[in-house]
């Protein structure tokens, strides 16, 4: 077992990393070559044309022990994506960017809604009730990958002009919504019949907690700590925290990956304490950690199941529903709050990035089994269809200049 988890561990993050500097040479995000670096190697390619070698490095057996690294790896990533976040952003233009943002959920949302009652029927697994699936579905829809975006800005050079700011607040207020939906539907598929208010309450708890009392305790710590905040005592004591975290609202039923992120969300972005976490603990979780997660995320993406025209055009009809709730939203809300129709034609392709995020929904659906391996499959396309075209469609949209609402009264000017 050792020798195939760590065999599968040393392919995924060897052609992870050739994968990821060939798809950032062609303007890429390198997460996508990491993602088709675990698929290349599931079932679909590697287990298709060469089976032994697929046997080999990721056989079933290997599929428990890779799946429980991968779930330690997202919970860590989760934490840190939770630690990136800058609620600083969230001030002065408050109610613009949350019309904005919200807007860019709640359209994805119905819009998800709808395509499952058309889904349900072919792509809901047995005993997978139609409301259950449907809130799943529209809340994979609604995701926008928030850490893909701000790479993608920052490759660019965008990430201090006002519609990169923009762009990043609107995903950082759409991944809270996004979680605190998927916590909710999570919570209601896990409860037993009756009690689906439970979860939703507990939840609820949980979040004032950590907002009324851990934030406040952090905060008073980070202060006593001023200058041991790189100490490996204080790193320690940060990662059993995380861990409870995210034991309690995994006890609660909304998931792991939710408290680490909400841990993550309530260190203050720039403490000291969150650049040592980023120093110290992003490359072994995002070199080799995620990998695994790639690697157990591939051998669940099976291309082989879209064996018929029918199967395709469904997928083509998930990648224009997602594409259209997402830009579309986010498009019609920044042409009402006054943005010119350049600006909210850019600011509609970034939203609709999807990247990792999207992939680690798609898991947890996956795992409750609120989706069929064929659906799951269809949407990994998704992600990494909309992630993929970001970059490309917001150059071309952007030209030479982008024309942007700078304070939000309808005035412009012109960004180079």
């Amino acid at each position: 077992m050792l020798l195939h988890l760590l065999a599968a561990l040393a392919a995924v993050v060897l052609l992870g990393r050739v994968l990821g500097a060939l798809f950032r040479g062609i303007g890429q995000p390198a997460v996508i070559g990491e993602v088709v670096a675990g698929i290349v190697l599931g079932p679909s390619l590697l287990g298709h044309f060469w089976p032994d070698v697929y046997t080999f490095i990721l056989p079933p057996s290997v599929a428990p022990s890779l799946g429980l690294l991968s779930q330690l790896g997202v919970v860590l990533y989760m934490f840190l994506v939770g630690v990136e976040l800058d609620t600083d952003v969230f001030r002065g233009r408050l109610r613009a960017t949350a019309t904005i943002a919200l807007t860019s959920i709640a359209v994805p949302f119905a819009l998800g809604l709808w395509l499952a009652t058309h889904l349900y029927a072919r792509y809901a697994p047995e005993g997978v009730t139609a409301m259950h699936f449907a809130l799943f579905v529209g809340v994979a829809m609604s995701i926008t990958a928030f850490p893909v975006l701000a790479r993608i800005l920052t490759d660019r050079g965008l990430s201090k002009t006002p519609i990169g700011r923009l762009a990043l607040t609107c995903a950082a207020i759409d991944d809270v919504t996004a979680w605190c939906l998927l916590a909710f539907v999570v919570g209601i598929v896990q409860s037993a019949e009756g009690q689906a208010w439970l979860p939703t309450v507990l939840t609820v708890v949980f979040i004032g907690f950590m907002f009324a009392v851990v934030r406040p305790t952090v905060l008073g710590l980070l202060e006593r700590w001023r200058d041991r905040q790189g100490d490996q005592t204080v790193i320690a004591i940060t990662l059993v925290a995380v861990l409870l975290s995210a034991l309690a609202t995994e006890a609660i039923g909304v998931h792991a990956i939710f408290g680490a992120f909400l841990l993550g969300a309530i260190v203050p972005h720039s403490s000291r304490l969150a650049q040592v976490l980023q120093e110290r603990i992003e490359s072994p979780v995002t070199i080799l950690l995620l990998p695994a997660f790639f690697a157990f995320a591939g051998m669940r993406t099976q291309i082989g199941l879209l064996s018929d025209v029918n199967a395709w055009l469904t997928c083509v009809v998930i990648v224009l529903v997602a594409t259209g709730g997402k830009f579309g939203g986010a498009l019609l809300a920044a042409r009402l709050v006054g943005y010119g129709w350049r600006s909210a034609t850019g600011l509609g392709i970034l939203i609709n990035t999807r990247g990792l995020m999207e992939l680690i929904v798609l898991n947890v659906g996956l795992d409750l089994g609120i989706i069929s391996p064929a659906l799951f499959t269809m949407m990994v396309i998704m992600a990494l269809v909309t992630t993929m075209a970001a970059g490309p469609l917001f150059a071309a949209v952007q030209g030479s200049e982008v024309s942007v609402d700078v304070s939000g009264s309808g005035r412009s000017a012109a960004l180079p």
